[in-house]
């Protein structure tokens, strides 16, 4: 009896094994196929917003690559249902773009799937889209709720707007420190906006979050210790203001370039008083 209930297990347990190799060889092979067709789609949504701007939105030229990008979208989401990337593109697809077929009501429920299933993009995505100004609906409460979702996942331009709604205050308590923290991590992210809010407020004297500090401590413990044995003093608000600054002039953003020229200008001019 003992042998045959030992033959049994040594039986099945390759079987189950094999099974459960397929299964997971076949689910990637699915999510490889759909993120291949994804890029497809996303290469030809590419061609259009290179062009967008300088042609009508319903421009005849541009519809060849909308169903290009359209049907590779759906093609991917027929080949893995569960692909929040292929949703929340198709999404865009509708709401944003004039490709032939396209519904908002479609792109709309397609965007709020995405984002309960947890996709940062469509979370940030539809957390914008929620802050309207609409007496007969209540939006904002919702629209922080897929907020802090996307911020959870670090999105970049989540953690922004974030930041702007702790630092004016809109719809929750105003927290200065919170919103440090949230555009401190953003401009880690190179989003040029955070890095132009985090260099304004060390500016205006705001402090750095004691969270903040003690982060940044363990990152740059090293570099910390190398400056005091060389004898140069810890880095002041202006420093670091620089710092931020220069992310966001190496993203492209006009205000960096100025701030920065700013801050030269300032520091020319205490020269030649001091002279």
């Amino acid at each position: 009896m003992l042998r045959a209930f030992i033959g049994k297990v040594t039986f099945n347990k390759p079987t189950i094994y094999f099974s459960q190799f397929k299964s997971q060889r076949w689910m990637h092979s699915r999510n490889k196929q759909a993120m291949e067709l994804i890029a497809k789609g996303w290469s030809a949504l590419q061609e259009v917003d290179r062009v967008i701007d300088y042609c009508e939105l319903n421009d005849k030229r541009l519809i060849p690559f909308l169903r290009t990008a359209k049907e590779n979208f759906e093609l991917a989401l027929e080949a893995d249902n569960s692909n929040t990337h292929a949703r929340y593109w198709l999404s865009k697809l509708h709401m944003k773009y004039h490709v032939p077929g396209a519904c908002k009501v479609v792109g709309a429920a397609l965007l709020v799937e995405a984002a309960e299933m947890g996709d940062p993009d469509a979370q940030y995505e539809l957390g914008c889209r929620l802050r309207v100004e609409n007496d007969y609906v209540q939006s904002d409460q919702r629209a922080f709720y897929y907020l802090e979702k996307a911020v959870d996942q670090l999105h970049p331009g989540a953690l922004y707007l974030l930041g702007a709604v702790y630092l004016t205050g809109d719809c929750v308590k105003k927290d200065a420190a919170s919103a440090m923290w949230c555009f401190h991590r953003a401009s880690k992210k190179g989003h040029a906006g955070a890095a132009i809010a985090y260099g304004s407020l060390l500016l205006r004297g705001v402090q750095v979050p004691e969270s903040l500090a003690k982060f940044d401590a363990k990152r740059g413990s090293s570099n910390r210790k190398s400056r005091k044995n060389a004898g140069s003093p810890e880095p002041n608000p202006v420093e670091m203001a620089r710092e931020q600054f220069e992310i966001a002039a190496n993203a492209g953003c006009d205000l960096g370039f100025r701030w920065l020229k700013r801050l030269e200008e300032e520091e020319k001019r205490l020269l030649i008083s001091h002279s």
